[in-house]
């Protein structure tokens, strides 16, 4: 299966709000399929959302300690309590930075063939899936720091140039 390139943190084409799937056809089997190719690529890899993969729909997979799949057109249940934890995002490569998010997720959707999905994760996991549906709404995980952070983080994470 074909790995993908992945957007860098800059591309304007990840601050557009993706399009729900209508048709889940071949097409779309092969997008999850290559998009699961491509997280698989890398060590460390948790979640990718097809934004990043320069494909604007509302598609995401990820895989953690076993926990594994993809979900389209997901819609996420948060619970209250929240913690803080180092994130990272595979557009900008080697840049972890502290970000406050739910504990729990429920996370709701379709598979590739469009059968009805529920996803309840924890810890790590509710965090790539907070992280890749923020992808979908053209959300970075930058757009949650202070106006300070923001700053710091973006001199890391973008190219000097």
């Amino acid at each position: 299966m074909t790995v993908r390139p992945i957007l860098a943190f800059d591309d304007p084409a990840l601050r557009s709000v993706a399009e729900p799937v209508k048709d889940y056809d071949k097409e779309l089997r092969g997008l999850v399929k290559s998009m699961t190719a491509t997280l698989r690529a890398g060590a460390g890899r948790a979640g990718l959302a097809a934004p990043q993969v320069g494909v604007p729909l509302r598609v995401l997979v990820y895989a953690y300690e076993g926990a594994s799949g993809h979900l389209v057109n997901p819609r996420l249940e948060l619970s209250e309590r929240r913690i803080t934890a180092d994130e990272a995002c595979l557009s900008a490569p080697g840049v972890w930075w502290p970000l406050r998010r739910a504990f729990m997720v429920v996370a709701r959707g379709r598979d590739m063939f469009g059968k009805p999905v529920t996803v309840r994760a924890l810890g790590v996991l509710a965090r790539v899936l907070q992280h890749e549906s923020d992808h979908l709404d053209g959300v970075l995980f930058s757009d949650h720091l202070s106006a300070d952070e923001r700053e710091r983080f973006l001199a890391a994470a973008l190219p000097s140039g």
